[in-house]
């Protein structure tokens, strides 16, 4: 089996072996209008993100308040989009002293992957800029 992996991790022979992912042909057109649409696409991504983590913050406090139905009213536009990943995750993590620390959990994941996705250093982020270069590299 190693007979077969070896050819495929080894370096591309001749010129191939320099080529990067930067250097391979974009038409002007594809560049101009990925770089043209990445910012709103981060933009939006960015504050979706934020939104659920806020949604998820608003749960965290619900907590302390078990009186409060979130099947009615104005609550239920809290529930409706957390509900689903907390139902599964609870199936998964047991409520530790009484408490449901799934929502504390879902925080945590979501401004990872918003961080990861939309932070400063983030891979939206980055690729626009790239995109942003080669554009301007084009023109």
């Amino acid at each position: 089996m190693t007979g077969i992996l070896v050819p495929l991790l080894a370096p591309l022979p001749g010129p191939l072996a320099e080529l990067s992912l930067a250097d391979l042909p974009l038409p002007a057109a594809a560049g101009g209008a990925i770089a043209s649409l990445l910012p709103g696409f981060n933009l939006l991504l960015g504050l979706a993100l934020a939104l659920w983590t806020l949604l998820f913050l608003f749960r965290i406090v619900l907590t302390w308040y078990p009186q409060v139905d979130l099947g009615k009213g104005v609550m239920r536009l809290v529930a409706i989009p957390t509900e689903p990943l907390l139902a599964v995750s609870r199936r998964l993590i047991q409520p530790i002293g009484g408490v449901d620390v799934t929502p504390v959990i879902w925080v945590g994941l979501i401004s990872l992957l918003r961080e990861l996705l939309v932070g400063q250093q983030g891979l939206l982020s980055l690729i626009a800029l790239r995109a942003q270069g080669l554009v301007a590299a084009a023109s």
